[in-house]
């Protein structure tokens, strides 16, 4: 078994492309019963505005993007176009990267250590998880922590949800008297309420969503946010000057049935997959942003980032280099016990023997010398299966067979 991660990201594939491989929660769970039922040997989905991205152990990396096709709206002919498949330790370098915020579209953007870490308790729940993805997530959040604490890669405010605040500032003057309409209230919904609270001055805010009850909490803390009734949707939007929409469905929430044709609209699409219908874009009184060209905003925050990368990536090598040492570790413990104990029956053999063939044989010293030379062999194959230029798999694979172990390569 191999440990792949195969996916899509903003790299090489833009909103709408990312949007047709997107996963709903429900298909994920969908996809993750299915590869257990196909005997995948662990594996998570991770599905944001930026990327898809799935990790598992598997034969072959088909088998997996399979699965994602499978569940998703993307075909493999699209895929192949824009993939990225990855493969054990540039897998394992890739989730590194991925946790500290260094592959993120907004560089720095800490949100994605959370999205990981909700990826895996989800895995976790659908029975899909093992002990080397238990560790090698705990080890990304570790490094993903210093790196935080100890660099300025993530300072200052700069998300999606912030990077939208900041579009309003830039390009409209007139952005703090313009009445805001926000349509969804998931995690980006939330912080996009809280960046208008705190980079702007604007009090005419509006927020309609679905369920009441997460209207009333983000009310209870911005009291001057109006709260707006689902069932008037149509008017609210056009009644807006910017519509925010931060709906988590897997088709659009918004269409030009929504929109006034006599009204200027500024609409800020901050889903994945877009909730805005595409025949929005034509419509002339209409400015629409996506993520991706949201997540273009360059300001100094961002340029004293680029600075910290080095500092960060030192940090990565370090706590990548303790997990491949964990995992060798890990792979190697089973084959030099199986030595140890194949040896140990060999001495046993060899007293027996000369036990009888022997007179006054020195039963004590022989088991003495015996056990000093079996540590010392196995030691010298630990340190022979250590070395960075060893194959692994072939040296366990000749013990093995020398000593007629056998072994089982687990993952």
């Amino acid at each position: 078994m191999n440990l792949y991660c195969i996916g899509t990201n903003f790299k090489k594939a833009d909103a709408s492309i990312r949007g047709k491989f997107s996963l709903s929660r429900l298909a994920q769970s969908a996809l993750l019963k299915e590869a257990k039922q196909q005997g995948i040997q662990g594996i998570f989905v991770l599905s944001t505005c930026n990327r898809t991205e799935i990790t598992g152990f598997a034969e072959r990396s088909s088998d997996i993007i399979g699965l994602l096709c499978k569940y998703s709206k993307g075909s493999i002919d699209e895929f192949v176009k824009i993939s990225c498949v990855l493969k054990n330790e540039d897998a394992v370098r890739h989730l590194f990267r991925l946790g500290s915020g260094l592959e993120s579209q907004i560089l720095g953007d800490y949100e994605i250590i959370g999205q990981l870490r909700n990826a895996f308790k989800h895995a976790k729940i659908e029975g899909t998880t093992n002990a080397y993805f238990e560790r090698l997530v705990n080890s990304v959040t570790q490094a993903s922590k210093q790196v935080k604490n100890e660099t300025k890669l993530s300072s200052g405010t700069t998300s999606v949800s912030y990077a939208a605040v900041q579009f309003l500032k830039e390009n409209y003057p007139d952005y703090n008297s313009k009445n805001i309409l926000l349509f969804g209230l998931g995690k980006i919904g939330k912080h996009t309420c809280q960046n208008i609270a705190e980079h702007t001055s604007n009090k005419r805010v509006s927020l309609i969503n679905r369920s009441e009850n997460k209207l009333d909490d983000i009310r209870n803390k911005y009291s001057f946010i109006r709260k707006a009734d689902f069932k008037n949707l149509v008017s609210e939007v056009r009644n807006t000057d910017v519509l925010i929409v931060s709906t988590g469905s897997d088709s659009p929430t918004i269409t030009s049935e929504h929109i006034s044709k006599d009204k200027e609209l500024i609409i800020l699409d901050l889903s994945m997959p877009a909730n805005v219908s595409s025949e929005v874009t034509g419509m002339d009184n209409v400015t629409l942003a996506n993520v991706d060209i949201l997540s273009r905003i360059t300001d100094e925050t961002l340029l004293s980032r680029q600075g910290e990368v080095f500092r960060a990536e030192r940090i990565l090598d370090k706590h990548e280099t303790e997990f491949h040492e964990w995992s060798n570790y890990r792979r190697l413990t089973p084959a030099l016990n199986a030595l140890k104990e194949s040896l140990h029956l060999i001495k046993q053999d060899e007293i027996n023997f000369h036990k009888k063939k022997t007179e006054n044989f020195n039963e004590s010293q022989a088991e003495i010398i015996s056990s000093r030379l079996i540590q010392k062999i196995t030691s010298q194959f630990a340190k022979h299966l250590k070395d960075e230029n060893t194959s692994v798999s072939q040296s366990i694979e000749v013990i093995s067979k020398v000593f007629g172990i056998a072994h089982e390569q687990n993952n």
